[in-house]
């Protein structure tokens, strides 16, 4: 799936109500923030303008359209190349689970798919589960019913149209649990179905599920001799 990608903004906390104001006046309708904290040392901070500050983290699913429309604005309104002010970066999508996840994601952005990412042949693939609080256990549970193996979890508060509530009774704007899962790429699918038939829209935890690809990976031994 290439025309699809995960924005990631960080930005000093100070700043938040800034760029949620941004987002949704751009059109952006779902997205997530989390708390962060800078790690740079001083020397480097020192070089960039930056302070050692509480960070806001902010995740986007957002079409190719988007992203370029964002950049502009974000250079042009929110001055995020003057230091200090914060980074936006985004990463390729290469799959969603399911039509009704794709638009809760996305919700009015228009999209047309295409060609499968260039980044073909990757070993290992991130799996992105976001639900409603409280449902690490079900969806880590259903994830490892696929053989799936451990995950890591952050919290965040979701912000977006009250369209994701009336045409998929999913609200945007609650608690959510975001859970990263690494992954083979041969069993990605099946971890994916899993989770969206135990743990999807249709039950209480609301999970919806994408995966981008992995490059390369340290660390992952247990899962190689598997």
């Amino acid at each position: 799936m290439s025309g699809l990608y995960m924005m990631t903004v960080i930005t000093n906390r100070n700043m938040k109500d800034r760029f949620k104001n941004f987002f949704e006046e751009n059109g952006q309708a779902v997205f997530f923030g989390t708390p962060g904290r800078g790690t740079a040392s001083s020397d480097v901070l020192d070089y960039f303008g930056l302070e050692a500050t509480e960070k806001t983290v902010y995740f986007a699913v957002v079409t190719d359209n988007m992203w370029k429309k964002l950049k502009r604005e974000l250079i042009v309104r929110v001055q995020i190349d003057v230091p200090g002010t914060g980074i936006a970066f985004t990463v390729p999508l290469s799959s969603i689970g399911g039509k009704k996840a794709l638009q809760y994601l996305i919700q009015d952005q228009e999209y047309v798919k295409e060609e499968e990412s260039e980044l073909k042949g990757t070993k290992y693939e991130l799996l992105v589960a976001i639900a409603n609080q409280g449902s690490i256990d079900a969806v880590m549970d259903a994830a490892r019913s696929a053989n799936a193996g451990g995950g890591t979890v952050i919290h965040a508060k979701g912000t977006g149209t009250e369209g994701a509530r009336k045409f998929l009774g999913v609200s945007v704007a609650e608690e959510k649990e975001m859970i990263f899962i690494v992954a083979r790429t041969e069993e990605k699918n099946k971890i994916m179905k899993a989770i969206m038939e135990k743990t999807g829209l249709g039950s209480k935890e609301k999970a919806v599920v994408f995966s981008l690809p992995v490059t390369d990976t340290v660390g992952l031994r247990i899962l190689e001799e598997a």
